[in-house]
C-alpha cells in the first residue's frame, strides 16, 4: 500500500478490525519509510449496479443519491440519520444481490418508499410526491387517503 505522506511502497499493518458489520475491514498502517501511520479500507468488489432512469439513461448507482433524496424528504423530521443511512444500505444491498445487474429508477423509489412508510408517513409522502411526480392536489390527496385507509 503506497504511503498517502511520502509515497513510499511499503507498510506493515498494525491493527484490522472489521467494520459495516463485517462487510469491510479497516487497517492501520505504518509506512516502512516515514513509519507514519494511515488507515486503508477493504472491501468486496461488486459489479456496478446499472440505474436506468426515466428518460432511458444509464448510470451507476449510488447510495449517496438515494440518502439525499431520503434527506431531503425527512428535513425537520424526527428521523435519525441512522435510519435513513441504514434504508440506504438496504436498498442497494437488495439491488446488488438481484440477479439483473441493471435495474428501473422506479424500482429503487418503490423500495425507499416501502422503507419510509414504516419510518415516517410524512417523509414518505414527501418523498412519493416528488418521486411519482404528483401533477395536482387530487394525485396527492389519493396518496393521503392510501396512507390513511392502511392504518
Amino acid at each position: 500500500m503506497k504511503c498517502p505522506y511520502c509515497g513510499y511502497n511499503e507498510s506493515k499493518v498494525t491493527d484490522s478490525r472489521p467494520v459495516d458489520e463485517g462487510a469491510s475491514i479497516r487497517r492501520r498502517r505504518e509506512c516502512l519509510s516515514c513509519t507514519r501511520r494511515f488507515t486503508t479500507y477493504e472491501t468486496i468488489e461488486l459489479l456496478p449496479v446499472i440505474v436506468i432512469k426515466r428518460n432511458g439513461s444509464r448510470q451507476s448507482f449510488d447510495r449517496r443519491k438515494v440518502l439525499s433524496g431520503m434527506l431531503r424528504a425527512c428535513e425537520k423530521r424526527p428521523v435519525p440519520l441512522s435510519s435513513l443511512e441504514q434504508i440506504a444500505a438496504d436498498v442497494e444491498r437488495e439491488c446488488q444481490g438481484a440477479l439483473e445487474h441493471e435495474i428501473r429508477s422506479e424500482e429503487i423509489g418503490e423500495k425507499v418508499m416501502r422503507r419510509l412508510r414504516d419510518l415516517d408517513e410524512v417523509a414518505y409522502v414527501r418523498f412519493a410526491s416528488v418521486y411519482r411526480q404528483f401533477k395536482d392536489i387530487d394525485t396527492f390527496l389519493e396518496e393521503l387517503n392510501k396512507l390513511l385507509s392502511e392504518r
